[in-house]
């Protein structure tokens, strides 16, 4: 992680989320829109570095577990897909106005 990066602070910074993966890793991501499909919810994250020649999306499904804690997790390829489709007519449409 870079030093620009690693000063960018998730309470400071409303797009820029933490998630900890299950080893107590922390990776900082941008969120880009939460998006709803066939009544799941589910995250369009990026990397905050990334300019938008190398943008890559991540989806991410949201939820919850035995305690109600949110809990985030990839999707299959299918799904991930539709989700990015309606990404992007959501991002086309929000061009148009």
């Amino acid at each position: 992680m870079s030093d620009e990066l690693k000063n960018i602070d998730p309470e400071e910074n409303e797009d820029v989320v933490e998630l900890v993966d299950e080893d107590g890793n922390s990776t900082l991501f941008e969120h880009l829109a939460t998006l709803e499909y066939e009544g799941e919810t589910y995250l369009a994250l990026c990397d905050p570095e990334a300019d938008e020649e190398d943008l890559e999306v991540f989806i991410l499904k949201i939820e919850q577990d035995e305690d109600g804690n949110d809990i985030y997790t990839v999707p299959d390829d299918d799904v991930a897909d539709k989700v990015f489709e309606q990404l992007v007519q959501m991002t086309e449409d929000l061009g148009e106005e």
